[in-house]
């Protein structure tokens, strides 16, 4: 394509190690992972709970790319509660290597949860598990279930993508939240993008410093994803037309 001087747009993942790309689209992958971070503070209410809580962490594949960026806007915002004593890592894994699931195995993620709740056979309460997305936070779900943990004591796990089988968690209770990226929005906004390099017109970005592809930083627009709860994810996710009632339906 570039050698016909055809624009290339990397879609919601970016194109690394080459110089022939011309634009990125995405959603804001920092961001999703400070609405997870932000979510956390917020219900434990961290800057004035006395704490301490106990904490696991997981992170995506780090064979993509996205997968730092969702994990650096969580820690960014956590971290410093971790530092302070206030959040308690009783497993001790924290880098983001160690706790990393290659290619985001739901399997793999319910395995490494099973492994790390040995840590607290002695009774004591796990609060959170950080989840980057929602593969992951099915397995981690899977074993907490398994494990023992009821609706009354299940500790904060996070999500993204809203997939079907982790709303009807977030509806019963299960999983706290889940980032929701609307590909309807990113579909369009390409569309717009594409739109302006037909019209030979200045093509909309909104960033130009985050996602360095190893060749150079590409000029991107990041779209703003937002979260689903138990709050809002009928006006979120149904009303929307994103998902009808009866895909979310909780069989009995």
């Amino acid at each position: 394509a570039k050698d016909n001087d055809i624009k290339v747009i990397a879609y919601d993942r970016m194109l690394t190690d080459t110089p022939n790309v011309d634009y990125y689209a995405t959603f804001d992958n920092y961001k999703v992972g400070a609405i997870q971070g932000q979510f956390i503070i917020d219900k434990l209410d961290l800057a004035n709970a006395e704490g301490p809580f106990n904490f696991e962490l997981f992170a995506g594949s780090p064979d993509d790319s996205n997968a730092r960026y969702f994990h650096g806007g969580a820690w960014d915002l956590l971290k410093p509660y971790y530092e302070s004593g206030k959040i308690l890592v009783k497993s001790g894994q924290t880098d983001f290597e160690t706790i990393a699931i290659l290619g985001w195995g739901t399997d793999d993620a319910q395995a490494r949860m099973d492994n790390l709740l040995t840590n607290y056979v002695d009774g004591t309460k796990l609060d959170v598990v950080l989840s980057p997305n929602d593969s992951l936070a099915l397995g981690i779900t899977n074993s907490l279930q398994a494990a023992g943990y009821t609706l009354e004591n299940f500790p904060i796990v996070t999500g993204q993508d809203c997939d079907v089988p982790n709303t009807k968690n977030i509806i019963q209770g299960y999983q706290a939240m889940s980032v929701f990226k609307d590909t309807r929005t990113l579909a369009a906004q390409v569309v717009t993008m594409v739109t302006a390099i037909l019209k030979g017109e200045e093509v909309p970005i909104n960033d130009t410093t985050t996602y360095d592809n190893g060749v150079f930083v590409i000029p991107s627009f990041l779209c703003d994803p937002v979260f689903a709860d138990k709050d809002n994810y009928q006006e979120l996710l149904i009303d929307s037309g994103y998902y009808t009632a009866d895909q979310l339906k909780i069989e009995e």
